[in-house]
């Protein structure tokens, strides 16, 4: 049987990658945090979807007992935060950053998989323009995790989606601006003959980015990073 672990599971994409799993009658158990405020209404969404919620703290002996018990066959990575909360946690607010939750709980993640025994397929969603050099703190991290997740031993998939556009329980205009701004010069690009620079870059919905993962996930090619044209490429 085709089980499901997903972190990240409340996010834009998370949510989707969720009922995509579910359409096609995959065992899904949807990590949201024990802390959350919002649990019981993720429970009745989740719950719709014929999902189990997980509230297993972010712990890595709790989390490596949880996957062991649990012996998902696949586990996707669907973690990130936003400037806003970094500030927050700055100013006295929960440490909520670049390093603690795109690195630091995806990092635990990986651990608590590569321990766990059933040698899941670990589906990470990274980000467009990842690279060794870059000096950006959001892309570093997620380089720092594409290594390790090389090093794991396990099947893997690492996606470098460009924009993610949708209705997100969290304003990020920043993201929406350059999303809107993006996809103008590359439609203006495509009408002037760069077809392949557009389709290399523009906007994907967090439905169809889920569609993509979850092709991905099963997949019998394990083990590459997989470009945002190519993410596309899978639901066309």
């Amino acid at each position: 049987m085709t089980k499901a672990f997903v972190a990240g599971a409340t996010g834009l994409t998370g949510r989707e990658v969720v009922r995509a799993l579910r359409a096609r009658g995959v065992d899904v158990h949807a990590h949201v945090r024990p802390d959350s405020r919002a649990l019981d209404e993720w429970r009745q969404r989740f719950g719709a979807m014929g999902a189990e919620v997980d509230t297993t703290p972010w712990d890595e002996a709790a989390m490596t007992k949880r996957l062991t018990s649990l012996a998902p066959t696949h586990v996707f990575a669907l973690l990130g935060t936003t400037q806003k909360r970094g500030r927050a946690a700055k100013s006295g607010g929960k440490d909520e950053t670049y390093e603690t939750v795109d690195y630091g709980l995806s990092a635990l993640l990986l651990r608590a998989a590569t321990a766990c025994g059933s040698h899941p397929r670990f589906v990470y969603l990274s980000s467009m323009g990842v690279n060794a050099s870059t000096k950006n703190p959001y892309l570093a991290v997620r380089h720092r995790l594409e290594t390790e997740l090389r090093q794991s031993g396990l099947p893997w998939f690492a996606a470098r989606p460009s924009f993610i556009v949708g209705d997100r329980d969290e304003a990020r205009p920043m993201e929406k601006v350059g999303s809107v701004v993006g996809d103008g010069l590359l439609a203006l690009a495509g009408a002037l003959g760069a077809k392949k620079l557009r389709e290399s870059y523009r906007s994907q919905t967090g439905e169809e980015l889920a569609a993509s993962l979850v092709k991905l996930a099963l997949d019998e090619r394990p083990d590459r990073v997989v470009t945002s044209d190519e993410l596309r490429a899978l639901i066309h």
